[in-house]
């Protein structure tokens, strides 16, 4: 299956913004996912609700709040680009960031399952032998939830190859900019004769989709084998 220099373009595209979308999203979520799994605290339901919130919302009410609220005349918008000179107003780095918020709960999820299953026994002896709770979470939470770490990795980096309906809204549909595989197959749709470059994206979609899930549950099963000893 060729592909015509516009759809290697928006391959590559969507791999980079998914990419960074991850690697800005990951240390947060395995932090928020710890909190959200060993600690207790007043309001932890409420948070754990809006922490999630991104699987239920609609895209596009997502990526109107990221406008309202990150775009550049709002108050953060204009204050990251006039101090900072960032901006995620129509660019790469807005559908990064969509694609971040939505994938985000996905990636907590599977990381957060993945330290609820480690005996807590282990890090309490730890913690007997002097270590501090940050030192016990580096030393041996990480180690063992790392094949839940990577499980959430490939969902939440599929969930971002998917992204349509907050990236649209947000920062527009850009050539070469922000137009991902899913606003290239819609602008394809769009116009005539798109039909078979449309077609071709979507297999690329079906295809890297069906490798995430294959490597998640390969991940899986490795995390359960490593648990059990």
């Amino acid at each position: 299956m060729l592909l015509t220099e516009f759809e290697w373009q928006t391959l590559l595209l969507s791999v980079k913004i998914a990419a960074t979308a991850i690697g800005f999203s990951l240390p947060i979520g395995i932090l928020t996912a710890w909190i959200l799994a060993r600690c207790q605290f007043f309001g932890k339901s409420l948070f754990d609700s809006i922490v999630h919130l991104p699987l239920v919302l609609p895209p596009v009410v997502l990526g109107y709040l990221l406008l309202i609220t990150m775009g550049r005349r709002s108050v953060i918008g204009e204050w990251l680009s006039s101090h900072l000179n960032i901006s995620f107003s129509f660019n790469w780095q807005g559908a990064a960031l969509a694609s971040a918020v939505v994938a985000f709960p996905l990636m907590v999820r599977s990381i957060r399952l993945a330290i609820e299953s480690i005996d807590t026994r282990l890090e309490n002896v730890a913690r007997t032998l002097g270590a501090h709770k940050w030192r016990v979470f580096i030393t041996i939470t990480l180690p063992l939830a790392f094949p839940g770490i990577l499980m959430g990795i490939v969902l939440g980096f599929a969930r971002c190859l998917g992204e349509f309906g907050a990236t649209i809204t947000f920062v527009s549909n850009i050539q070469d900019e922000t137009r991902t595989l899913p606003l290239a197959m819609y602008t394809l749709l769009q116009i005539p004769n798109g039909e078979q470059g449309a077609l071709r994206l979507c297999i690329i979609s079906i295809v890297l989709s069906l490798i995430a899930l294959f490597l998640s549950e390969l991940l899986n099963r490795w995390h359960k084998k490593k648990l059990a000893g």
